[in-house]
């Protein structure tokens, strides 16, 4: 029966710990000859522009054996001549599996509905759950393991945020989103978190939800799509920035965590964002071996 990772709830509990653990095991160096997935061919079809996805996947399915095969949107019938479902159907007939990077949530439930393989969430507007499992694999590496680890998230309640809402709820996290009114992460994913116990709370003032954080992560104020937006946010998020100030609210051995790209003097301070404490290129270096780990588990 095939799988998707469409969301982090994807996986159970258990099978995201074994997911981490492989891993930490993958970035240790263990079985590090072996290709699980020789003579396998995955594709990948990113709508949005991407670094770190796109890079670690294609090096990731080398690494296990694998080959890329990269459809540019613009150049096949995806969503134009020929629907989601009957692209995804086709190509179902090729490969072993498909990662998709694209914008509304609905698109890649549609597409995974209809393909008989593995389907990876590479991002969308909802969710970016390959981001959550290298974050996980991050403070699992800083702080030793997730129980009574409080995560301040301070920005936009993005994909990001939703994301590490879920992930806070399946391994013991104590998560704050501090955010502007009415930039709240989605209620549907807030619900679902509280119905499950956990600790999460939504502040609007940055400066009281730092205090004793383990953890400080944002992201951009202005996500992909949201271009003309630009002057409205940097006025509506000037006060949600990770600087000097935050940073000496919380622990004195909190890490300062970011997805990338960063805009360097918005969200995030150059000082916070090059200080000893921060791990940001940690977090991308780990999205390679998360990323194997979830390939291994998913693709036979």
């Amino acid at each position: 029966m095939k799988r998707d990772f469409l969301t982090l709830r994807d996986l159970s509990a258990d099978e995201l710990s074994a997911v981490l653990k492989r891993a930490a095991e993958l970035k240790a160096g263990k079985d590090a000859s072996a290709c699980p997935l020789i003579g396998k061919s995955i594709g990948m079809l990113f709508e949005k522009a991407s670094t770190r996805t796109r890079l670690s996947f294609q090096v990731g399915i080398y690494q296990l054996g694998a080959q890329t095969i990269y459809l540019n949107p613009n150049e096949i019938q995806f969503g134009r001549g020929e629907t989601i479902e009957d692209t995804a159907r086709v190509l179902s007939r090729y490969l072993n599996g498909f990662i998709l990077r694209t914008f509304a949530h609905k698109t890649i439930e549609a597409f995974a509905r209809s393909a008989t393989i593995p389907v990876i969430n590479g991002l969308t507007d909802l969710h970016h759950p390959c981001q959550a499992l290298a974050d996980l694999l991050t403070i699992k590496e800083e702080k030793g393991g997730f129980k009574g680890v409080r995560l301040t998230y301070v920005g936009d309640g993005n994909n990001v945020a939703n994301s590490l809402i879920e992930a806070a709820s399946m391994t013991g996290l104590e998560i704050t989103i501090a955010c502007p009114k009415g930039y709240e992460p989605d209620q549907a994913i807030l619900k679902q978190a509280v119905s499950d116990g956990t600790n999460v709370r939504i502040i609007n003032d940055p400066k009281k939800a730092v205090k004793g954080a383990d953890v400080l992560y944002t992201d951009v104020w202005v996500s992909m799509g949201q271009e003309k937006e630009v002057t409205k946010r940097k006025k509506v998020f000037k006060a949600f920035q990770i600087n000097k100030t935050l940073l000496s609210l919380a622990k004195p051995d909190a890490i300062v965590m970011h997805c990338l790209p960063a805009h360097k003097g918005e969200e995030i301070t150059e000082d916070a964002f090059e200080s000893p404490q921060s791990v940001v290129f940690q977090q991308a270096e780990n999205r390679l071996h998360a990323q194997k780990a979830l390939l291994e588990m998913l693709i036979r």
